[in-house]
């Protein structure tokens, strides 16, 4: 039987282990019938990682071939109609979707977190893109609310990255228990004073608790940088820790006691993996996670700026908090199976 064809747009091949972790649960989701083409900024590393086939997302002249050749295309998770970060990001995956649209493939807006969209422009493209899809899933609440006001179908179920297998993690052998986990990422309002602030609250944080913090960077040419500067801060052991497998990447929270993070695939694999965990939210996709999950937290623009106060509360937080327990954590993992249905559902 001809297998058929399926454009996977995302933003893969860019060294986001979160967008990677994404694919991953997508390229599961597929049933055996479709041939997986990813559009990515490293086909080569896509390959290799994911087992399915890329090709370069800028160029004009592979991208449109794909298209071409193509039954179906799949926005592939994650918040890609956005203009926060930037006023061309809805352009450019919309313009992809529109183009698909236009050609009668198959389209599908998949594990979609929809905003911010601050422009009347963007606003607009993106509920065009929506309203002609053959199918649409989303993982947060504003997001349904979104589409329901635009009267547009979906389902909603937490991130598929709550259903992606975890591996044991590579080279963590000589890295001392406890553990306690730090994912942060660079950000306009993560100023310098707040990362002082940030690096004497863990080195309290680590002198009282005798823990060896692991700094994750899961996006390294944003990340890197920023965790080498507070290892260099703090005074126990501290090791920086990447792999470029997701489930690894997923999995090393298995073996960590306390997780502090900026990165909402970070905070997810922690939970997930059953780790205590405290957010740090620079967009509202982490707060809506924080408040879904009763998870403490606080927005950087309102981060005390006392280490004492930082530190304290992590401490207790450490000592004091419970994990989620293992039937919400199911419960969380079975309806996020919900964006692989529909999936399966629609394409058979």
């Amino acid at each position: 039987m001809t297998k058929r064809r399926a454009i996977l747009c995302g933003y893969y091949g860019m060294g986001n282990g979160g967008d990677e972790a994404l694919l991953a649960s997508l390229v599961d989701a597929l049933p055996p019938s479709i041939e997986a083409i990813a559009l990515s900024g490293n086909p080569q590393q896509t390959r290799k990682r994911h087992n399915i086939d890329a090709v370069p997302r800028k160029s004009t002249p592979s991208v449109w071939n794909a298209l071409r050749q193509a039954d179906i295309f799949i926005w592939g998770g994650g918040s890609l109609m956005q203009d926060a970060t930037s006023a061309l990001n809805p352009l450019y995956y919309g313009g992809l979707m529109g183009v698909a649209q236009q050609l009668g493939l198959t389209t599908v807006a998949w594990a979609q977190g929809i905003g911010p969209l601050n422009r009347s422009l963007t606003r607009w493209v993106a509920r065009e893109c929506f309203s002609g899809c053959d199918l649409v899933t989303v993982r947060d609440r504003n997001s349904a609310a979104l589409l329901q006001q635009w009267d547009i179908p979906f389902t909603l179920a937490p991130d598929p990255v709550w259903n992606l297998d975890s591996y044991p993690p590579q080279g963590l052998w000589d890295v001392p228990a406890p553990r306690v986990a730090v994912t942060l990422r660079p950000h306009p309002q993560l100023t310098p004073s707040r990362i002082d602030c940030l690096a004497r609250a863990l080195a309290d944080f680590q002198s009282a608790t005798q823990t060896c913090i692991l700094l994750i960077p899961f996006q390294p040419h944003q990340d890197l940088k920023l965790a080498e500067t507070l290892r260099d801060r703090l005074p126990g052991e501290t090791h920086i820790w990447h792999s470029d497998d997701p489930r690894e990447l997923k999995g090393v929270f298995h073996s960590i006691e306390f997780a502090i993070g900026m990165r909402l695939h970070g905070l997810i694999a922690a939970a997930a993996e059953g780790c205590r965990c405290w957010g740090i939210s620079y967009d509202p996709k982490v707060s809506q996670l924080a408040a879904e999950l009763h998870l403490p937290h606080w927005e950087l623009s309102d981060l005390p700026d006392d280490p004492n106060t930082i530190s304290r509360a992590w401490i207790d937080s450490y000592a004091n908090s419970e994990p989620l327990g293992d039937a919400r954590i199911r419960a969380t993992i079975d309806r996020a199976g919900l964006h692989r249905d529909r999936l399966q559902d629609l394409l058979g």
